[in-house]
């Protein structure tokens, strides 16, 4: 399990950086959502993979806090998957408005010089 979400995470960071390096704004965008949702997993992973265990508490074992998930990197990546959304939105919208003005959306500083 450890191994394919290191994976799933080292697929997703490289592919993000790949695409924020790509001269299209889109592309950056959708490069900043890949490496957002690999920083998610990542800390989601640090909240103890288990399988099969309550989030809750279980009145069978109220002392053993060994048996329970991690609740705080689950608010973490849900707090920061709400925070990714609007900040994509609020991407989208200006690199429509940009599109508006320019005509374009490829970044080329030979052309904004213009």
């Amino acid at each position: 399990m450890e191994l394919i979400l290191s994976l799933a995470i080292g697929v997703l960071a490289g592919s993000g950086v790949w695409l924020v390096l790509r001269p299209r704004t889109f592309q950056v965008i959708m490069g900043l959502s890949l490496i957002s949702y690999a920083v998610n997993l990542f800390i989601f992973s640090m909240g103890r993979v288990t399988l099969g265990v309550p989030p809750v508490i279980d009145p069978n074992w109220a002392g053993d806090a060994s048996h329970y998930a991690d609740p705080l990197p689950q608010a973490l990546v849900l707090t920061a998957i709400v925070i990714a959304f609007a900040t994509t939105a609020l991407f989208l919208v200006i690199l429509l408005a940009s599109r508006g003005f320019s005509g374009t959306d490829h970044v080329d500083s030979k052309e904004s010089l213009k």
